[in-house]
């Protein structure tokens, strides 16, 4: 597969959903497995509902659909409860939560939140707040995720968020996060903006997500800043569905491209804009486009960046890789690390983490 060949089918319905009314069970053997690689199968069947073809559609693949639903929506009320836990462990510490992508889209019923499973919860509080965050959380049986005294001591000073925190006897895993990117990135978007313009969510006291602009921009920012793309579909759908969510409120697009450029963030934008267009078929206004124009990459530039998105956001799975896929992958990986380090730590860190931290791995763990 190359980039100027016939779409992955899933990527065709995606696009246009009534397509799965025509699609026969050698379609859908297919179509089942690029779902899955791209954990978007429960989407699917939500797709499918909107356009009103559920009916139509075979019962083998509408038992798979609809099993992933069942799954999709017991996590989303796995994670209701979990929230009230973590939103009463913390109710002492006279803290607005500010809940931050999936967790968001659960409690906030937002159109990403359809179909969409996710591994842990993501909360933002102030960064000087943190030790009685932490503290609070493992009062109430979270604890930390076996981490080395290197891998402490990169989450505390370096990154955004605090290490991985497990409670342990529930097993789920929450984020603690004080910034959206790590404090060595070249961009550094304020998390007091971010927090100053967090909204409430509605009939959920105590609970805030950050601001639609802020919503899509969080969005961007992690897909694009974050070497980890085996997802990355499910990523860039989630941007296609909050922009088709409030894209039609008066002065979002303006606003976004606004925000953008105050929080530093307007690459990913741009990016985030251009891959949904692309891939999605994601309707973005001709002025945005021309705002952003000048904020991506030079020509030369951007062609190697279009040679590396578009396959890398494709999911990860056979039918829809050519040879140079992995290496897309691995080099985005390494940009990622790039852009959330300098390159004196970034060494220091690869290397500690390629040849040192695999030696003391077993004895830690014991």
């Amino acid at each position: 597969m190359t980039t100027t060949t016939a779409p992955p089918l899933l990527l065709a319905v995606l696009r246009q959903p009534r397509r799965m009314a025509a699609c026969t069970l050698a379609d859908w053997d297919l179509l089942l497995r690029q779902a899955i690689s791209a954990q978007l199968l429960a989407t699917l069947r939500d797709l499918a509902d909107a356009a009103g073809v559920l009916g139509q559609l075979p019962s083998q693949p509408r038992a798979h659909l609809d099993w992933a639903h069942l799954q999709s929506e017991r996590h989303r009320q796995a994670v209701r409860w979990e929230v009230r836990q973590i939103r009463a462990a913390l109710a002492g510490l006279d803290l607005p939560l500010i809940l931050l992508k999936g967790a968001a889209y659960a409690i906030a019923d937002l159109p990403p939140a359809r179909g969409r499973l996710f591994s842990d919860i993501d909360v933002m509080v102030p960064k000087p707040r943190l030790p009685e965050v932490e503290a609070a959380l493992m009062l109430h049986g979270w604890a930390g995720i076996g981490h080395d005294t290197y891998d402490q001591r990169y989450y505390r000073n370096w990154m955004h968020e605090l290490p991985p925190l497990q409670h342990i006897r529930r097993l789920t895993v929450i984020d603690v996060h004080h910034a959206i990117l790590p404090e060595t990135a070249a961009a550094r978007p304020d998390p007091l903006r971010l927090r100053r313009a967090a909204v409430a969510i509605p009939g959920q006291a105590g609970l805030q997500m950050l601001a639609p602009v802020d919503l899509v921009l969080h969005s961007a920012t992690h897909l694009f800043y974050d070497g980890e793309l085996a997802h990355g579909l499910r990523d860039l759908v989630d941007i296609h569905r909050l922009l088709s969510h409030y894209g039609d409120a008066a002065g979002f697009w303006s606003q976004l491209t606004a925000r953008a450029a105050e929080l530093e963030l307007e690459r990913p934008l741009y990016y985030a804009l251009r891959y949904a267009a692309r891939l999605l078929h994601t309707t973005v206004p001709a002025d945005t486009s021309a705002v952003l124009a000048d904020t991506g990459p030079p020509a030369p530039l951007l062609r190697l960046m279009d040679a590396l998105f578009l396959r890398a956001l494709l999911p990860d799975h056979a039918s829809c890789a050519d040879r140079w896929s992995g290496g897309a992958r691995y080099l985005l990986y390494l940009r990622a690390n790039w852009l959330r380090m300098p390159l004196p730590l970034l060494a220091r860190h690869l290397f500690h983490k390629a040849f040192i931290s695999p030696r003391h791995a077993p004895a830690e763990q014991v």
